[in-house]
């Protein structure tokens, strides 16, 4: 039997054998579709077996999704085995890693940044949001930042504290974190080595960019629950499932309920049910592990507020398991299906007009200023990337009788996908900024001249619409997302709220943030040759 499938989770006859509710689940589901909130799977574990389990097509249990913060808790867990066999501790000195850095202008406060500090998001360095990620140097990028507080003297979630703990793993190890983790990790809990966004010398990015799937992360949740062991093995060491589990910080000056009560090693505490902990990403990945309960859930979504997330699954966990009295079963109804865009009266002319010829696209200059240029990937995928995709160009576009293809090209990388014009995905794999994705598309004519793609990279979040209009050679090409940058913009913004002691200069933040989307997806402008 294939090592892999060999390490399976083992699944429940039914969610009541292990005192799981079906009809408790299938109200938490019919919550998450009245709420709209884009849940693409849900696995339930109660005492080690699967009790239940869904995907939203088109997504399935093949195929990995982008984790985003989650991946702190795998490099949290990387750091473990690092201590466990001696090669640092947790009053390691980020500076004694990388004594090059060690300069004149460094104080003492630098050198009071160790593991426990990054680990636990109290370092005191405050890198911008929009922090140049094509720079070589992020450790000297993060030393050389600004100071928010002195160390171990408040907290802040700066993504950046995670990846110097990448660094560090990679310094001392020899090894890029995933390597040294497939031994030690992936191959004892039968997970397929995961794809992880790099830096440009190859360092895993640390806090995220780690692609797992459903599974692989239920897989990892279950070992912490079990203190470490899985099948029987100790993989992880045990006291670290406690010690990184519980509350080693006070995060109170974040906002929201469940971002407020306790932070550990790159593990969240739980508001919403205080014996509970979460590995936590954005667009709402989550895996709770109810420790009194021996239970564990995976949700994967497409989500920006993920409170909103958070608080669908409080209304009806940790309700869902009982002990004692089976109560009635249910069916479980099934997620609706994501749908693409509906087909319309084809342009027969036009595409025939289209047929063999390219469409050369200028770059957006104040894009490629900022280092976000257009990319057939939403700006949630790319933002935080070192190799970045697009800009879009090069594009051929050729029609068949309920489905067209596109070529384009995105720097030095180029793609061909098939696109459904029957209101019927196609799914092509594209490779984008040195990842593989699987995107699902289709097309319809939309106005005379007007031709709109949809297409969605199942692996990432997030939906990428272009919108071509035509007007004899030229061509106005529109980029937006779905959900919208809108609403990512200002979800961002509500996040930060707690940064900004001064309510007018909070209001102007918010107010650009709001309008963001104008400057990060303007229309675009092509020419027919």
């Amino acid at each position: 039997m294939n090592t892999l499938t060999n390490k399976s989770l083992p699944r429940a006859a039914s969610p009541e054998e292990v005192g799981v509710s079906s009809a408790a689940i299938n109200e938490y589901l019919r919550d998450v579709e009245e709420s709209n909130i884009e849940l693409h799977s849900m696995m339930v574990l109660r005492h080690g077996k699967v009790a239940y389990e869904t995907w939203r097509e088109p997504y399935t249990p093949e195929l990995p999704h982008t984790m985003y913060s989650v991946s702190k808790s795998v490099i949290s867990t990387a750091a473990a085995f690092a201590i466990e066999e001696g090669l640092m501790t947790l009053d390691t000195k980020l500076l004694d890693v990388f004594p090059e850095y060690r300069t004149d202008k460094r104080t003492e406060d630098d050198e009071r940044i160790t593991l426990r500090a990054l680990l636990t998001m109290t370092a005191g360095k405050d890198v911008s949001l929009f922090a140049d990620k094509t720079s070589k140097t992020w450790v000297k990028d993060f030393l050389d930042s600004r100071w928010g507080f002195k160390p171990g003297q408040g907290w802040k979630y700066i993504n950046e504290n995670s990846y110097c703990v990448a660094a560090m793993i990679n310094r001392l190890t020899g090894m890029t974190v995933t390597e040294y983790l497939t031994p030690r990790l992936y191959e004892p809990l039968g997970i397929q080595v995961p794809a992880w966004e790099r830096d440009t010398h190859g360092v895993e990015t640390g806090g995220w960019g780690i692609f797992l799937k459903t599974e692989d992360l239920a897989k990892i949740a279950q070992c912490y629950l079990d203190h470490g062991k899985y099948m029987g093995q100790q993989v992880i060491p045990a006291e670290w499932t406690v010690e990184a589990t519980k509350n080693q910080a006070d995060n109170s000056s974040d906002v929201g309920p469940d971002n407020t009560v306790g932070y550990g090693y790159y593990f969240w505490r739980c508001g919403g049910c205080p014996d509970a902990y979460r590995f936590d990403g954005m667009f709402s990945q989550f895996a709770f592990v109810f420790e009194k309960l021996d239970a564990v859930l995976v949700l994967t979504s497409n989500e920006v507020d993920e409170q909103k997330s958070r608080d669908a699954v409080w209304r009806h966990f940790p309700g869902v398991f009982f002990d004692g009295d089976e109560p009635e079963r249910a069916e479980i109804d099934a997620l609706r299906p994501l749908i693409g865009i509906t087909p319309g009266p084809r342009n027969t002319a036009l595409e025939k007009k289209l047929e063999g010829h390219t469409i050369k696209i200028n770059p957006d200059l104040m894009l490629k200023i900022a280092g976000y240029p257009m990319s057939v990937l939403s700006f949630a995928a790319v933002y935080m990337s070192a190799e970045k995709a697009g800009p879009i160009d090069n594009v051929k576009f050729s029609f068949y009788e309920d489905e067209c293809t596109m070529y384009w090209t995105e720097g030095k990388e180029s793609n061909i996908i098939h696109i459904g014009m029957d209101g019927v995905e196609r799914q092509s794999h594209i490779r984008l900024g040195k990842l593989d994705y699987t995107a699902a598309s289709t097309a319809a004519w939309t106005g005379k001249d007007t031709l709109e793609l949809w297409i969605r990279p199942l692996e990432a979040v997030g939906q990428r619409r272009l919108t071509f209009t035509f007007r004899k050679d030229k061509v106005f090409i529109k980029p937006s997302t779905m959900p919208s940058m809108r609403s990512l913009a200002v979800s961002v913004a509500e996040g930060l709220a707690g940064l900004f002691p001064n309510p007018t200069i909070y209001a102007c933040f918010k107010a650009f943030m709001r309008n963001i989307h104008v400057f990060l997806e303007p229309i675009h402008f092509g020419k027919i040759i």
